[in-house]
């Protein structure tokens, strides 16, 4: 009886294929694996070819595939090769480890392109796979979009994860989500993605979960949030190529010492790019930092543990410690080693101011959230609404503070009114228009400057200090009328260059004869601002009660209309990049904002004169005799009971 050959070579291949399933390799590291077998598929790959785990990224692939590490989050930015370290895992878990892996995608035919442009390349590149996959390229049970199934029995499930039905039934030992921050937050409203997911490796025994994206927006963001869940938080550090101090690379740009920096052409493109290291601030290039990578360590700079591979484990004192169960990431394009700095300085050079373009960079190039919380918006039409009708000056207010703005064209002036608990009146306004530089106009300003106001029990009130803006083009004519009225009772200033300052540094001595006066305007707007939002109470208002920190509008169009409150409310907080970081700033987005920075001024004088000179508000209610004088006069008397009085 004769054998055909087909048949004796069908039954070889069945035989090779159950004997695969009794094979045993060595063990080995993920990262093992993937040098030894991992290659980039052509149609999901720039560069076709052989892989070789580059030195940041081994602790992120080893980190996957060791078994006493049960989760895994990382935040991240493009051009760093995540989907490549997930397909090397994922070959590494089905044919080494022999694991059952689903991994979810923000949606279907995000799913359905992960397996086709990715997994198809992964098992038909890999003979190790391929030999398990005897399906490929054919239709079979076995090999479907959404499930594949390997002949040592381990499945594949790829699936997206806006259906909750997506999330059901499976039994897996990995589950990775792709691009988390793009999923929905609640899916379905059964929950979030990752609780619902994470639910599929009850019974396993090595349960891992791997989370990845570019981070979206802050507070919303779900890869964020599942990163700040891990004790363990990693960012690679490398030695400087010169005085050997290592340091995690940082953005930098042109108003930071140190970090990324770049010149460019007349065009405005980017021609040269380098790193100021922030330690002895000499300079060195990718390539050095290429270099330096192959011994540079993650570290957890809350707890001083870090690692190399993910491996071997160390605590703040170098000695070797318990592997951690959950860790996150933080790595971003700077550390990519075949995209160039110069792409980076490129890239940024491209936003030139553009809203959408800079969120886009923060996001997929610094690997950072967008944060545009720019706090409860003030309305103006709610501060209109609630206008009130009071005297010139409320009996409740024990001091006047003015401030003065410079324009081009014009000077304009408020006046505030402070009681007890910094409790505050707009009182008066004026706009006074003409030529700065000339005296006529300034004598007019002179005029305001000496107004009286009449409390509502008669007594007569002048402004106690006035801040005037001397930021500009009249800085000089502004020290002028400092000296003619008085150095300590107009006070020049202008605004600080650096975020934090207090709201006014007075100087201890004169400049130029004057006090010069620096102010925190970003943060007296913050005050000035989170005031706006305490809500009047007219009960109190009539009794007189103190109201702390209520700022109360007059309803007078002479000296509050709709354009005056339109102005106090101008401002929003705009993202900037300050010294490497992306922080917020007041911005009046071209609106008029006039009225806002008076109200800066009249509250740094306040708090001029109570760092300076100690006004007391409080003290200041206190009437010592019949008569006595609660606010400065042109007829001022020592009192008893404030020491800032004496002072004067």
């Amino acid at each position: 009886m004769s054998i055909s050959q087909p048949w004796i070579n069908d039954l070889g291949s069945a035989v090779r294929l159950g004997l695969l399933a009794l094979n045993k390799e060595p063990p080995m590291t993920a990262v093992e694996w993937a040098d030894k077998h991992f290659y980039m598929s052509s149609e999901s790959s720039y560069n076709e070819g052989k892989w070789t785990t580059d030195p940041f990224q081994v602790a992120i692939l080893n980190a996957m595939g060791n078994d006493l590490i049960a989760v895994v989050n990382f935040v991240k930015s493009a051009r760093i090769g995540y989907t490549k370290l997930l397909m090397a895992n994922i070959g590494y878990k089905l044919q080494h480890k022999r694991r059952n892996v689903m991994m979810w995608s923000p949606t279907d035919p995000d799913a359905e392109d992960i397996s086709k442009s990715h997994v198809n390349g992964l098992i038909r590149d890999v003979p190790l796979l391929l030999k398990l996959a005897p399906w490929f390229g054919r239709k079979h049970s076995d090999n479907t979009l959404d499930q594949k199934v390997f002949t040592n029995r381990k499945t594949l499930w790829i699936r997206g994860g806006k259906a909750s039905r997506n999330y059901r039934e499976k039994s897996a030992d990995e589950v990775i989500y792709d691009e988390l921050s793009n999923f929905d937050a609640n899916v379905e409203g059964e929950g979030d993605p990752v609780t619902l997911g994470d639910k599929r490796l009850d019974g396993a025994v090595y349960p891992k979960s791997i989370r990845g994206s570019t981070p979206k927006k802050a507070g919303e963001c779900q890869v964020s949030k599942a990163a700040a869940e891990s004790p363990i938080r990693l960012r690679f550090f490398i030695a400087c190529p010169h005085c050997q101090h290592e340091q995690t690379l940082k953005w930098g740009g042109k108003d930071c010492e140190h970090g990324l920096k770049w010149e460019k052409d007349a065009l405005g493109q980017a021609t040269q790019a380098w790193y100021v290291c922030e330690h002895c601030k000499a300079c060195f290039f990718h390539q050095d930092m290429v270099e330096a990578s192959r011994s540079g360590r993650w570290i957890c700079e809350e707890t001083g543990i870090w690692t190399r591979d993910s491996m071997d484990w160390f605590g703040p004192d170098n000695e070797p410690t318990r592997t951690p169960r959950s860790i996150a990431f933080y790595c971003w394009a700077i550390y990519s080693t075949w995209s160039t700095w110069l792409k980076i300085a490129s890239d940024w050079l491209k936003v030139k101011g553009d809203l959408q373009k800079l969120i886009t960079f923060v996001n997929t190039t610094l690997g950072e959230v967008w944060d545009d919380d720019q706090g409860e918006k003030v309305d103006w039409e709610q501060l209109h609404a609630r206008r009130e009708v009071y005297p010139e000056v409320p009996l409740q207010a024990v001091t006047l503070m003015g401030g003065i703005d410079t324009q081009d064209d014009r000077f304009e002036g408020r006046v505030w009114a402070f009681g007890p608990g910094e409790e505050s009146w707009l009182v008066h306004r004026f706009i006074l228009t003409g030529d700065p530089g000339a005296e006529e106009l300034r004598r007019k300003v002179g005029l305001e400057i000496h107004r009286q106001f009449t409390r509502a029990d008669g007594l007569k009130m002048r402004v106690e200090r006035w801040c005037w803006d001397a930021g500009g083009h009249y800085s000089d004519e502004v020290a002028a009328e400092s000296r003619k009225h008085g150095v300590m009772w107009v006070i020049p200033v202008f605004g600080a260059s650096t975020y934090g300052k207090p709201i006014a540094n007075f100087p201890k001595k004169k400049k130029d004869r004057i006090y010069k006066t620096e102010l925190g305007t970003d943060n007296a707007k913050e005050l000035i601002y989170s005031r706006l939002k305490l809500q009047v109470d007219m009960a109190k208002s009539r009794t007189g009660e103190v109201q702390l920190g209520v700022v109360h509008f007059p309803a007078n169009d002479d000296i509050c209309d709709e354009d005056e409150l339109k102005q106090i409310t101008s401002e929003r907080k705009k993202p900037v990049m300050v010294k490497g970081k992306r922080v917020l700033r007041w911005d009046s987005g071209g609106r008029r904002n006039e009225a806002l920075d008076c109200y800066v001024y009249a509250l740094a004088a306040l708090r001029i004169s109570q760092q300076r000179f100690g006004l007391d508000l409080d003290a200041l209610v206190e009437d010592p005799e019949p008569g006595g004088s609660t606010a400065a006069t042109d007829e001022e008397r020592p009192r008893a009971k404030s020491s800032y009085w004496k002072k004067r």
